[in-house]
């Protein structure tokens, strides 16, 4: 497996690559609140962190649901955490024309998983020269993503990571197929495993998508052990109360129990 990606990125991957913050930007303080206590539990473990946080959820259930504070106000917020905190910051794009202007603050820019084959949304990202993280979509095998991979090298980038989600077979589940870790990487990058997008449970809220946290732990231990190379988790102080995808994102206080979980499974395995 190539270490391009985290070449680019200036980081030793071990024990693994912890992506992790709230689901969208609610408000400023909750935000750096959130990535202030990632950054002291991550350098107490010495784990490293890129933080995220979304400007903008496109691809909501329902019209009503909170979406965000938008790219601008988005970026904005992002890039005074970055320098407040020095830390490093992921985020998504929805649109080509969002890439140029996002690479100036993010240091890895997300392809979203519903986008992950939206050629000149790939192409536009990894032009920028920054690394790109693609989440494979839930309607994919993961023998698909060569076709995505290849999108992207075509774009004249090699630092790429796939992020694996789970994959849907209808009726508001996801189901994950922890091959998909070795056939990825046997393509060439890096796979992160999205440890609480994998237990959401999509649209079985009628009007929103809901979630089983309870599971989050089972699906990381496995996924160490499975050999993925980073852990994406949507942590929140008061998940209950959280404005988006809740029910499956950990609570910030039990962030630290779970990491130091997995770095033993990681220790064991080499």
């Amino acid at each position: 497996m190539s270490n391009t990606f985290f070449k680019s990125l200036g980081i030793n991957p071990h024990p693994f690559l912890l992506i992790a913050g709230p689901c969208v930007i609610e408000d400023y303080n909750t935000t750096f609140n959130t990535a202030k206590t990632l950054k002291k539990i991550t350098r107490e473990l010495n784990i490293p962190l890129i933080f995220k946080a979304s400007f903008d959820k496109a691809n909501r259930t329902s019209m009503q649901s909170f979406r965000g504070p938008g790219f601008s106000d988005g970026m904005d917020i992002l890039k005074k955490i970055k320098q407040e905190l020095d830390i490093k910051i992921i985020s998504d794009i929805h649109l080509p024309e969002q890439a140029e202007k996002a690479s100036k603050v993010l240091d890895i820019i997300q392809i979203p998983a519903f986008l992950c084959r939206q050629t000149d949304l790939i192409s536009a990202a990894c032009k920028t020269t920054k690394p790109v993280n693609i989440k494979k979509g839930q309607f994919l095998s993961p023998y698909e993503c060569k076709n995505i991979i290849n999108k992207a090298k075509e774009s004249g980038s090699d630092s790429i990571s796939i992020t694996e989600r789970g994959t849907t077979f209808g009726y508001n589940n996801l189901v994950v197929d922890f091959r998909s870790i070795d056939i990825v990487r046997n393509m060439g990058v890096p796979v992160i495993f999205d440890a609480t997008h994998s237990v959401q449970l999509p649209g079985a809220g009628i009007n929103s998508s809901t979630g089983n946290r309870k599971f989050v732990p089972v699906l990381s231990r496995a996924a160490i052990a499975a050999g993925a190379d980073g852990l994406f988790i949507e942590t929140h102080p008061d998940p209950d109360n959280a404005k988006c995808d809740g029910p499956n994102s950990i609570k910030l206080n039990n962030v630290k129990e779970l990491l130091i979980m997995l770095q033993n499974i990681r220790e064991a395995m080499f």
